[in-house]
């Protein structure tokens, strides 16, 4: 029985690198590696918890289509069994082109009409199992019909079973404020937002200033993500930094802040005090941005 749930996001990504504008002159463009790799948050944080040996649970969907097989078998190798129910007949599955350039930065080609932003709170089953102790929606703000309303009835479902609540965002898509999202927020345990999204969502100007809107709006641990300095860690009685790991040579960022919410999951899965599952997330983020793609770090010495 699964130990962890994560709800969000699957999708193919296709990587570029490196990527150049050139190719809008030349009409062709040689560029190093060009692969493919599973992707989005959701995806993404369970199949790293999943080699890091974590029995999880994905609540997602899938396209019936090539691209959607394609995720369900490799899901499989991992102990991921995607249900019928998750998977939708007329819908093409999500496939982002990423394109990486040489400093390691992404521009992304979307499909917004494939699964990427279908989910709704119907397909998500609940309740979750009995054995469930960890719940992470990895995508708030991806699905237009799952705003504060049904995010409430998801965390008051997992609060209900006694779970600790996680969640990662991306940027609001809608001009959504904090106060929009508060009902839902209060519910959370631990929250990874990073710099952009949270100064973008709270209306403040630096980090420490918009962790603390986030306090004051029930979150009870707010972790944000702030690139090579490491991450800002903020609870009602303390609040610091942890450095990020030092001499990293970033080749491509997807899936760093993926690498990173799985990593904290997993070390607090792991009954790690916070500090350690901050610097553990940081580790994951770094062993990420190390190689092209967002998983295959793990098949590449780990961290």
């Amino acid at each position: 029985m699964s130990e962890i749930v994560i709800i969000g996001a699957s999708i193919i990504d296709i990587l570029v690198r490196p990527a150049s504008p050139a190719v809008f002159e030349t009409g062709s463009y040689p560029a190093e590696d060009i692969s493919m790799a599973l992707g989005a948050d959701a995806l993404n944080e369970t199949l790293i918890l999943a080699k890091l040996g974590k029995d999880v649970r994905l609540e997602t969907i899938v396209g019936d289509d090539c691209a959607g097989r394609f995720i369900r078998g490799l899901c499989r190798e991992y102990g991921i069994v995607l249900e019928d129910r998750q998977i939708k007949k007329g819908v093409s599955t999500g496939i982002n082109v990423v394109l990486v350039r040489e400093n390691g930065e992404r521009s992304f080609l979307t499909n917004p009409n494939g699964t990427l932003r279908k989910l709704t709170i119907d397909d998500v089953r609940m309740p979750f199992e009995r054995e469930a102790k960890i719940l992470c929606f990895a995508s708030i703000f991806v699905f237009p019909d799952i705003k504060a309303e049904e995010l409430v009835r998801i965390f008051s479902q997992a609060k209900s079973q006694g779970m600790v609540i996680c969640a990662d965002m991306t940027k609001r898509k809608s001009g959504e404020t904090l106060e929009d999202m508060a009902a839902a927020f209060s519910y959370i345990d631990y929250l990874f937002p990073n710099e952009e999204e949270a100064c973008l969502l709270t209306g403040e100007e630096d980090s420490e200033k918009a962790a603390e809107k986030f306090l004051e709006a029930g979150v009870k641990h707010v972790i944000i993500k702030c690139g090579a300095r490491g991450c800002l860690v903020k609870t009602e009685k303390e609040s610091y930094v942890v450095p990020a790991v030092r001499d990293v040579s970033c080749i491509d960022t997807t899936g760093a802040g993926d690498s990173f919410a799985a990593g904290f999951i997993y070390a607090l899965s792991e009954g790690e005090e916070l500090y350690r599952c901050a610097e553990y997330a940081n580790r994951c983020g770094a062993a990420a941005v190390q190689s092209v793609g967002a998983t295959q770090w793990l098949e590449r010495g780990g961290i």
